[in-house]
């Protein structure tokens, strides 16, 4: 039996709360992904025309006003929905807790470019006299601004910050909050990861330079990984924050737990802006397991990054075929087939969806696969139709990111 200093040790997830663009709670989401419902839909933004995108519909004034929804940023109010609701879900009472140790730690790809782009677009219809540049620019555009919307909206005055991990940051944020209760620094972390990517111009600029932006005939079947036809990211935005506890703290006062962080890495390929290194990859990939004390053929889950881009999903299906091999009890799937690429928010979306596995036993698939790519091929692949699998045990979840940051979360069922 684990002893008292070993629980304190251990980490769990005790609440969930997120905006996706197929859901605006766990049960939302979980429900349109079995149901293989998709939440991207066409979408046109300035200079850029006509694209597609996964885009959010939450209540932005259950949790906050008007006034300040005005003054703040679609990532803050993406990140104060959130919070509120892992905390509601998490069943704690906020006025029992010390606000002095709660802690924010959320994942960001980019924060500020919406900001800065609007002001640019406004300044320009008065020929570009600084005069009417907004007051609330500089606290829209810190990087810590979405951490730091969520700490004064609640209250909360223990720290906060935002990781800056590119598309691997989801999992940043919950690695953070995990090694934050670890050392004592704090008795609730509030992490995961937030994204207001849809509302720049310049990323879908960007990536249409690069080649890389997915287009279709029908949004829903745009952001296709693994599928011979995909021609790259369909952009969401979205937020998922979770409530982490030490297991002694849950168990003491009879949390509901939706699982262990048992295993985490990051590292970085250093090699190239953009293009992904497989075998940088496999190493993340096994540092986690080597955390969790886990050979890879205990894994009943892996989540992928496939973003739908011709050499990054081949590269991550090249890594997971040296971990995994053929490995007859290990079913892989992909999320973003669904939402779209939800930046700084997806590695703690595709966490999320999967995480209710443990408890139905259902693996949802990877959608909008007509003809698989040799190149993507793995065994135990759920592909367009979601799969019974049993009550699995441990689901890793991959999440990787531009200038070759990589990173990877393992959870436990308790």
């Amino acid at each position: 039996m684990p002893t008292a200093t070993e629980d304190r040790d251990r980490i769990v997830i005790t609440g969930i709360g997120l905006t996706a663009p197929n859901g605006n709670s766990l049960g939302e989401y979980r429900e349109a992904l079995l149901a293989g419902r998709s939440g991207v839909q066409d979408y046109e933004i300035r200079y850029v025309g006509q694209t597609h995108a996964g885009l959010c519909d939450f209540e932005e004034t259950r949790h906050q006003k008007k006034k300040d929804r005005r003054r703040g940023t679609r990532a803050g109010s993406v990140g104060i929905y959130c919070a509120h609701e892992a905390l509601a879900d998490s069943g704690l009472a906020f006025d029992s807790l010390d606000p002095n140790r709660i802690g924010i730690y959320v994942g960001v790809t980019e924060h500020g470019n919406v900001e800065t782009e609007n002001e640019i677009y406004e300044l320009a219809g008065y020929d570009y006299d600084v005069k009417f540049w907004s007051h609330h620019h500089n606290p829209r555009t810190v990087a810590n601004n979405p951490a730091g919307e969520i700490s004064l909206n609640m209250g909360v005055t223990g720290p906060h910050y935002t990781i800056g991990a590119a598309c691997a940051a989801g999992n940043a944020g919950l690695i953070q909050g995990s090694q934050m209760l670890r050392l004592g620094e704090c008795d609730l972390a509030i992490c995961g990861g937030v994204s207001e990517s849809v509302h720049t111009f310049g990323i879908f600029a960007s990536f249409r330079s690069q080649g890389a932006l997915a287009c279709h005939t029908d949004a829903t079947k745009a952001s296709r990984p693994f599928d011979t036809g995909r021609n790259g990211i369909v952009v969401a935005e979205g937020g998922c924050l979770y409530t982490l506890e030490r297991l002694d703290d849950a168990k003491r006062r009879g949390a509901k737990i939706y699982g262990e962080l048992v295993g985490y890495a990051m590292n970085s390929d250093a090699k190239d802006f953009v293009l992904p290194d497989d075998t940088r990859q496999a190493e993340c990939v096994q540092a986690a397991l080597r955390k969790a004390n886990l050979n890879a053929d205990e894994v009943d889950i892996v989540s992928t990054h496939a973003t739908g881009t011709a050499s990054g999903d081949e590269q991550e299906c090249k890594a997971l075929r040296k971990v995994f091999g053929g490995s007859p009890r290990t079913f892989i799937n992909n999320t973003k087939s669904f939402i779209g690429h939800a930046m700084g928010a997806a590695g703690a979306l595709e966490l999320a969806g999967n995480l209710p596995t443990f408890e139905d036993g259902i693996c949802h698939a990877t959608i909008n696969v007509d003809e698989l790519d040799p190149n993507c091929h793995l065994e135990g692949l759920v592909l367009n139709e979601p799969r019974e699998i049993g009550r699995p045990t441990y689901i890793l979840n991959n999440s990787f990111g531009m200038l070759g940051i990589n990173s990877v979360v393992i959870i436990k069922r308790v």
